[in-house]
C-alpha cells in the first residue's frame, strides 16, 4: 500500500501532463485548421472579387473599342449632320444592338440635342432622351471639357472617350459617349461642332455571367440595392462614388471543401491517436516506479559532469556561493583555482578525442586525490578545472596546493598504450572579505590563468590588481584597432626588401604592420597582433593587410610581395578563397605573392589547415616557413606540406660571426633547402661577414639591416630606383 501510495502523485501528475499536453495539442491543431480554412477561403474571395473588378473593367474597356469602330469614321460625321436618319439606323444604333447587344443609343448634336436615339433595337422619338437626359448629363458635360482642352504636345492626343456606370429605370448600366470625329482629312469639322455618339449598355445577368464564366466563377448574378448583400459580392459604383448596385455570386470556399474531404482522414487520425494515448498513458502508469527510482539519479547527473563524475558547472556556481557565504562570517579565506591542461587540443588531435576523454578522467581523479575532502573539484568543461580551497590562511596555502597538483599531473599518464606527459596551467584568487562575489572571483582567477599561460605554460599565477588594468588596456587597443580597422587611420604597412646574393638586385619584399598610435605611439606590432587573435579581429586585420599589400605590389615592378599569416586564419576553410578574392579584387598575379607561415602550423597537422595550404599552392601562391629552425617540424611535415621556400631565423645568423655551432646549424638548414629544392632566406643578416658566410653557404636571398631596414612604399620605390614603376620588368628588380 505504502509503495502504491508513494507511486500515485508521480502517476498522476504524468497522466495529467500528457492529457493537457493532448488537448493543447488538439486544440492547437484544430485552431489551426480552422484558421487555414479561413485565411484560405478568404484569400480566395478576394481574389474572386478582383477577378469580377477586372472583368467589369475589361467589359467597360471593350464597350469603348466597339464604339470607337463606328464614331472614328468620316460616313458617321457626314451623315448623322446631315441628319441621315436611315444611314444612323443601318451604321451606328440598331446595328449596334444587334452586333453588340447596346440597350440604348443616342446622337447628339453639337449644343447637345438629340438627333437621333435607339431603345431595345428600336428607333424612338429623339424626345425620349429627355427622360435620361438628367443622368447622362455630367458624363456629357464632362466629355464636351475633354474636347475644348487645348492637346498637350508632351502627352499626344488625349483620349476622347467618357465612360461611367449610371442607373437608369433604376437599372445599373455601361455608359460611353464618344464624339463623331473624321478617319481621314477628307472631312473637316470646326472645333466644338462635334456630335456626340452615347451608348448604353444594362449590366444584366447575361453580362454579368459573361464576366464571370471568364474567371470560371458560378451563379453569378445582379444584385438590386433593396436585396441584402453577402461576402461574395462588389459594389457597382459610379464616378461620384454613388453605390448603383451589387455583383454576387456563388463563393467558392477552398479550404472548407479541403475539410469536407479530409474530414474521415482526420476522424480517423484522432481515434488512432486517441488509442497511442490511451496506451501511453498504460505505459507510463507501468513505468512510474522506473521513474521514481531514477529522480535521484537525474538529480546527480544534472550537477555532476557525466565523464568525469566531478560537480559540473552548476554545482561549482552553488558551493563557491556557500563557502564565500561561510567566509564572510567567520573571518577566513576562499581560494579558487582554476586548472587547464596545456596542449590538450594536441592530445587530442595526435592520439584521438578518446584518448583525449581518458587524459581527462585521470586528471580529474588526480585533483581529487590531492585535495582534501572538505575541497571541491569540479569541471566547468573541456579540459578546464576548478578547485574550492576553504578556510585558507593566505595566498602561500593557494600556492602549495597549486604545486602539489602541478608535481601530481607531471607524472606520465598511460593513454592507448603510451605514455603521455602533460603540464597545467593554474590561475590563483584568493578572497578579500565578506565583499567577494563568486562570479568576480572567477574572473579574476581565468585572467590569473590567462597570464600563467602567456608566461610559458605549466605553472601557476596569482591574481594581481594590476592585471585587471592590463585586461583594460588589451580591451582599449581592441576597440581602437576595430576603429583604425575601420578607416580610422594610423595602420600601415612598411616593407623590407629581400636581396640577392650580390646585395643589390631586389628580389621580393615583406609587407610589416605597423600601427602608429595616437596616444601610445609605435605599438609593437606582437602586441595587437596577440590582442586580434584573442579577440576574434584577426581574420579582419589579416584580410587589411593582404589587401593593402596586393594593391601596392600591383602598381610596381616587384616580383613578389610576402605576407606573414596567422594560424587562426589558416583554421579558416573559407581563407584559400578569400586570398583568391582579394587577388582578383586588385589584380595581382598570384605567382606574385608569398605567404609567410610559422611552424606551429605544420605542428599543428589540423586537416583544414592541409587543405587551405594545398589549395593556396595549386593556385600558384608561395608558401614560405618563417622562422625556420626555432619549432619542433619535422622532415616528414615539410614533405607533406609542400613548403615553397625556408627562412632561417635571425636568431641563428646573430651568431653566425663567433658561434661554430649556429654556422653548422645555418648550413645544415641551407642544405636541407636545397636537399629539398625549395628557395631559402636568412632574415636579420646585420654584418658584412655574416653576408659573405650565408652566400659562401649557398643561401642567396638575404634579408636584414645591413642591406635596407623597413621601408615606407615611397622610399621603397626610390631605393629600387625608377623602373620599379614601370609597365616593362625592370632588370634591378631581377
Amino acid at each position: 500500500m505504502s509503495i502504491r501510495a508513494h507511486r500515485s502523485p508521480l502517476t498522476f501528475q504524468v497522466t495529467m501532463t500528457v492529457l493537457a499536453l493532448a488537448v493543447f495539442a488538439l486544440a492547437m491543431v484544430v485552431g489551426f485548421g480552422f484558421y487555414a480554412t479561413m485565411q484560405a477561403d478568404r484569400v480566395s474571395l478576394e481574389r474572386q472579387k478582383i477577378f469580377l473588378a477586372d472583368g467589369l473593367q475589361d467589359q467597360i474597356a471593350a464597350v469603348e473599342r466597339e464604339q470607337e469602330s463606328i464614331t472614328v469614321w468620316d460616313d458617321s460625321v457626314i451623315n448623322a449632320k446631315a441628319g441621315n436618319q436611315q444611314w444612323m439606323v443601318e451604321n451606328i444604333s440598331v446595328w449596334m444592338y444587334t452586333y453588340y447587344g447596346y440597350d440604348r443609343v443616342y446622337i447628339l448634336d453639337a449644343a447637345n440635342r438629340p438627333v437621333h436615339a435607339m431603345r431595345e433595337g428600336k428607333v424612338v422619338a429623339s424626345a425620349v432622351y429627355d427622360e435620361d437626359e438628367p443622368v447622362l448629363r455630367a458624363t456629357v458635360e464632362r466629355l464636351r471639357g475633354l474636347i475644348a482642352q487645348p492637346p498637350d504636345a508632351d502627352q499626344g492626343p488625349a483620349k476622347m472617350v467618357a465612360e461611367d456606370l449610371v442607373s437608369l429605370g433604376g437599372k445599373p448600366a455601361i455608359l460611353s459617349i464618344a464624339p463623331l470625329v473624321p478617319s481621314s482629312d477628307r472631312v473637316t469639322q470646326a472645333p466644338g461642332s462635334e456630335y456626340l455618339h452615347v451608348a448604353v449598355e444594362f449590366i444584366s445577368d447575361a453580362v454579368i455571367g459573361k464576366i464571370a464564366k471568364k474567371y470560371l466563377l458560378d451563379g453569378a448574378h445582379l444584385l438590386p440595392l433593396s436585396q441584402p448583400v453577402g461576402a461574395a459580392a462588389i459594389p457597382l459604383i459610379d464616378s461620384h462614388g454613388l453605390i448603383q448596385g451589387y455583383i454576387g455570386w456563388d463563393q467558392e470556399r477552398p479550404g472548407l471543401t479541403l475539410v469536407r474531404k479530409a474530414a474521415p482522414a482526420l476522424i480517423l487520425a484522432v481515434l488512432v491517436a486517441a488509442s497511442m494515448l490511451a496506451f501511453l498513458l498504460r505505459r507510463l502508469r507501468r513505468a512510474s516506479s522506473a521513474l521514481q527510482t531514477s529522480q535521484s539519479e537525474a538529480q546527480y547527473l544534472a550537477f555532476h559532469d557525466t565523464l568525469t563524475g566531478l560537480p559540473n558547472r552548476a554545482l561549482f556556481d552553488d558551493r563557491l556561493r556557500r563557502a564565500l557565504l561561510t567566509a564572510s562570517h567567520d573571518a577566513v579565506k576562499v581560494a579558487l583555482l582554476y586548472l587547464d591542461i596545456d596542449r590538450f587540443k594536441h592530445v587530442n588531435d595526435t592520439f584521438g578525442h578518446p584518448a583525449g576523454d581518458e587524459l581527462v578522467r585521470q586528471t580529474a581523479a588526480r585533483l581529487q586525490q590531492t585535495i582534501r575532502d572538505v575541497d571541491t573539484v569540479a569541471r566547468l568543461g573541456g579540459d578546464e578545472f576548478a578547485i574550492i580551497l576553504i578556510d585558507v590562511r593566505n595566498i602561500r596555502d593557494a600556492e602549495d596546493v597549486s604545486e602539489r597538483l602541478q608535481q601530481e599531473l607531471q607524472q606520465p599518464f598511460k593513454l592507448m598504450d603510451d605514455q603521455v606527459f602533460v603540464s597545467a596551467s593554474i590561475g590563483i584568487a584568493l578572497s578579500t572579505g565578506p565583499e567577494a562575489d563568486a562570479d568576480d572571483l572567477l574572473r579574476r582567477a581565468d585572467i590569473a590563468l590567462y597570464e600563467a599561460k602567456r608566461n610559458g605554460r605549466g605553472r601557476y599565477q596569482v591574481f594581481a590588481g594590476d592585471m585587471d588594468d592590463l585586461l583594460l588596456r588589451k580591451r582599449k587597443v581592441e576597440s581602437e584597432l576595430r576603429k583604425a580597422l575601420a578607416g580610422g587611420g594610423g595602420i600601415k604597412l612598411a616593407y623590407q626588401p629581400i636581396f640577392a646574393a650580390d646585395g643589390r638586385t631586389i628580389l621580393g619584399a615583406e609587407a610589416l604592420i605597423r600601427w602608429a598610435h595616437e596616444i601610445h605611439g609605435a605599438l609593437p606590432p606582437q602586441q595587437f597582433i596577440a590582442i586580434a587573435e584573442e579577440r576574434g579581429l584577426i581574420g579582419e586585420l589579416g584580410k587589411w593587410v593582404l589587401l593593402e599589400a596586393c594593391r601596392f605590389a600591383v602598381g610596381t615592378q616587384l616580383p613578389w610581395v610576402a605576407v606573414n599569416v596567422s594560424p587562426l586564419q589558416l583554421r579558416d576553410a573559407g581563407f584559400a578563397d578569400k586570398v583568391a578574392s582579394i587577388l582578383a579584387e586588385t589584380g595581382l598575379a598570384p605567382a606574385r605573392l608569398q605567404l609567410e607561415i610559422t611552424e606551429s602550423v605544420l605542428l599543428e597537422n589540423n586537416d583544414t589547415t592541409r587543405m587551405v595550404l594545398a589549395a593556396l599552392r595549386q593556385t600558384g601562391i608561395g608558401v614560405a616557413l618563417d622562422d625556420f629552425g626555432t619549432g619542433y617540424s619535422s622532415l616528414n611535415y615539410l614533405r607533406r606540406h609542400a613548403i615553397d621556400k625556408l627562412k632561417i631565423d635571425r636568431s641563428f645568423v646573430r651568431l653566425l660571426d663567433d658561434d661554430r655551432s649556429s654556422a653548422a646549424i645555418v648550413k645544415a638548414l641551407i642544405d636541407l633547402a636545397i636537399a629539398l629544392d625549395v628557395e631559402v632566406t636568412a632574415e636579420g643578416v646585420e654584418t658584412e661577414e655574416q653576408k659573405a658566410l650565408l652566400v659562401g653557404m649557398g643561401c642567396h636571398q638575404l634579408q636584414g639591416y645591413l642591406l635596407s631596414p623597413p621601408l615606407e612604399p615611397v622610399q621603397l620605390l626610390v631605393l629600387a630606383g625608377p623602373s620599379l614603376g614601370e609597365s616593362e620588368p625592370a632588370s634591378a628588380l631581377g
